[in-house]
């Protein structure tokens, strides 16, 4: 990461409680169970279809066809790919991980 101090000049002590506590969900029901308390039913289906779009273009699906499959902007989307190929990474770790995993159950 070429300029970390940049990039956590936005976490403060609230914001690594809260990642803390995710850090301590043990399964998908203790997830959706947080998650739903914490955000709105827009919210979650927002990140859900970020997420979508991140595997998406990780596959080199086009703009056009994410944006008809989860009706996001064009310019959400370039956002969600700039975020991708960026030197924070933290997409491109959770894809690796994703794909380690995939790895050892096949």
């Amino acid at each position: 990461m070429k300029n970390k101090k940049n990039f956590y000049h936005w976490v403060n002590k609230e914001i690594d409680d809260l990642f803390s506590v995710i850090l301590m969900l043990e399964n998908l029901d203790e997830a959706r169970r947080f998650f739903r308390d914490l955000l709105t039913k827009k919210e979650i289906i927002e990140f859900a279809k970020r997420w979508k779009a991140v595997q998406m273009l990780a596959q080199g699906i086009t703009y056009k066809e994410i944006e008809k499959k989860t009706k996001m902007s064009s310019t959400t989307i370039a956002r969600i790919n700039r975020w991708l190929r960026s030197e924070y990474g933290g997409y491109r770790l959770i894809l690796n991980k994703l794909n380690k995993f995939k790895d050892k159950i096949n």
